[in-house]
């Protein structure tokens, strides 16, 4: 596989376990409030929610890896499934939630993948 794609592809699972961490172990934390503008009271209690997030972006992250390491043609098909999974989760999450998700998890996910698929 092209070395760029490799890259971005580690780029968007290294974020996405960012984005674990965030959600599953700082949402209450000074960090996770000021990264995602809650409240104490909030992130209190909107905590098990935030960690079954985080979850769901560290299995983004965890196909992102495998796709990385499986071989041909699992690998490039790995690749290309979980790159749209982070696409429509982007999307979803800019319409639902706020709009700066598309720039931060759809928009390099979608450079990913499209660098990625002639590279496939």
């Amino acid at each position: 596989m092209h070395t760029a794609a490799q890259l971005l592809v580690a780029l968007i699972a290294l974020v996405h376990v960012y984005f674990l961490v965030l959600e599953m172990f700082l949402w209450d934390t000074d960090r996770g409030r000021k990264v995602f503008a809650t409240t104490p009271e909030f992130s209190r209690e909107s905590a098990p929610l935030a960690a079954n997030q985080g979850l769901y972006n560290g299995f983004l992250a965890a196909g992102l890896v495998w796709s990385l390491l499986a071989g041909d043609p699992v690998a490039f098909q790995a690749r290309i499934f979980f790159l749209s999974c982070v696409i429509v989760a982007g999307v979803y999450g800019a319409a639902t939630v706020n709009r700066r998700i598309l720039a931060v998890q759809a928009l390099p996910a979608a450079v990913a993948l499209a660098v990625v698929l002639p590279a496939g």
